[in-house]
């Protein structure tokens, strides 16, 4: 054996050194427990250590260029991010995992099993279908429903359009194309974006994605369907599906799913329920009725990294109808399926986009068996009502308006000030003074034109007193943030 071989085989005798991965496993552990405790008692903590775009990027071209070790590398990048499981992050909707769960992932990454086979995914496809048979069975669904596990609720509403579109277009688009069917879905104007973003990528253009009014709690009024459904039928578009939310991302809002269901088999159109964010809702008796009359959706997307404790991505997308779930993908691939007309469950390449898809249901898994089939209904009860009390707490302050009274366990609220000229310039300073002293981690939305700041309640550890400091940063902030506006019409 020559020097070079020699070379290679050291090289890959330390790469793949089991001793090695032990001792540096422990490491990582025991620093990964460390950042755990002190988000969850060191209030001084940064939620957020904000620096811009530039200071990041140079901070890692710099330490990529360094001799930092590896245990350098993932300190700073637990150092540097935001900390979800702060009990002070009350941003966007991620969770704060379950820490057994954490611990499927590198489990998952070092087997490196993708799923769209069998054999290269036994474990993971058997898992899956034992995760979706429970949610269908939560759902309401019977044992014609099926579905499976995705990447993110985008990936899984563009998944259902293209079955609404398969199921309810004039002729079938995956063979003969597009061409000039002009398609369209009606959707809330609150609908999140990645409804929009999967109707324009399958060519609906402008027209097609057809934007249903809200009432005042965020929610589709059902008296205008009719009318917009005979706009659109004038404009000479064909209406292939309705979306519903559960609930709306800005605001939390829950339509109402009977009416849908209603007025989609009236029609003859694919209802997609896009759950990802507050689907969860399903688990709890408290709640549960907000989404009522789920379970007559044709489709649903429920993410169990938003509320339901699991590492991302993870996402259900659910089928009423078990073909449902199979006609997206009808092609041929002889060197990995035996034939693409059969219903193999254990074969997830023939319902999704995802090839490589990694075994997401064993973190889903882990959670369950570790800590029960009641820990989504305890979570989910306990976000819900943080969120209701915070909402108490705003309405107690005369310097705050609430926007809606809260359905879930987003509160949008802004604070008031008769001398301030441009509220929403206030409240947006606010919030960004907010972020960059790393105190909370809030955000912000706009609704009617007015902007809220947006908090989104992910942590069950957060407590009343953390919201109580909240409400006091932002008067504080507000003080300091009108002189610099100079917005006062004094």
């Amino acid at each position: 054996m020559d020097t070079n071989s020699n070379l290679m085989t050291a090289l890959f005798s330390e790469i793949y050194n089991p001793s090695s991965f032990r001792a540096m496993g422990h490491s990582v552990v025991d620093m990964l427990a460390d950042y755990a405790e002190k988000v969850q008692t060191d209030m001084d903590y940064p939620v957020l250590p904000y620096h811009s775009p530039d200071d990041e990027l140079k901070f890692w071209q710099n330490d990529f260029n360094s001799d930092s070790s590896i245990l350098d590398v993932f300190q700073n990048v637990l150092d540097r991010s935001v900390h979800v499981s702060h009990p002070r992050y009350i941003g966007h909707q991620m969770a704060s995992p379950a820490f057994m769960a954490t611990l499927a992932s590198p489990v998952v990454d070092l087997l490196n099993n993708g799923s769209a086979v069998y054999e290269m995914g036994m474990v993971g496809n058997a898992m899956e279908k034992v995760i979706i048979d429970f949610m269908t069975s939560i759902i309401g669904y019977d044992s014609h429903s099926s579905g499976f596990l995705t990447s993110g609720g985008t990936l899984a509403n563009f998944t259902a359009l293209l079955a609404a579109r398969k199921a309810k277009a004039p002729k079938n688009v995956w063979k003969e194309g597009q061409h000039e069917l002009k398609l369209a879905v009606m959707v809330s104007e609150e609908s999140h974006y990645s409804i929009d973003r999967a109707a324009k990528i399958l060519g609906f253009g402008d027209d097609g994605v057809i934007k249903l009014p809200v009432d005042k709690q965020a929610r589709i009024k059902i008296d205008a369907l009719e009318t917009h459904l005979k706009l659109s039928k004038d404009k000479g578009l064909h209406i292939i599906a309705i979306i519903g939310s559960a609930a709306t991302t800005s605001t939390g809002s829950y339509d109402d799913f009977v009416a849908l269901s209603d007025f989609a088999k009236n029609n003859n159109l694919w209802f997609h329920i896009d759950g990802a964010h507050g689907g969860g809702v399903v688990f709890s008796k408290k709640h549960r009725h907000l989404a009522h009359g789920i379970h007559l959706a044709d489709s649903i997307t429920i993410d169990f990294h938003k509320m339901l404790m699991t590492p991302a991505p993870s996402t259900a997308l659910l089928f009423k109808e078990i073909d449902d779930s199979y006609d997206n993908f009808q092609q041929e691939a002889q060197y990995v399926f035996n034939s693409h007309q059969t219903h193999d469950w254990y074969h997830s390449g023939k319902r999704t986009f995802e090839c490589t898809k990694l075994m997401m249901s064993v973190k889903v898994y882990t959670v369950l068996k570790v800590h029960g089939k009641d820990v989504f209904e305890h979570n989910i009860n306990c976000l819900f009502d943080l969120a209701h009390s915070f909402a108490s707490l705003i309405k107690q302050r005369s310097s705050f308006e609430l926007a809606i009274e809260p359905q879930a366990n987003i509160v949008n609220f802004r604070i008031m000030d008769t001398d301030v000229l441009d509220l929403n310039a206030l409240n947006n300073t606010i919030r960004n003074a907010i972020v960059e002293s790393g105190k909370f981690y809030i955000v912000q939305t706009t609704i009617h034109d007015k902007r809220y700041l947006r908090c989104t309640v992910m942590n069950p550890l957060t407590k009343l007193t953390d919201f109580e400091l909240l409400l006091d940063v932002i008067e504080q902030f507000a003080l300091s943030c009108k002189e610099d506006l100079s917005v006062s019409n004094k």
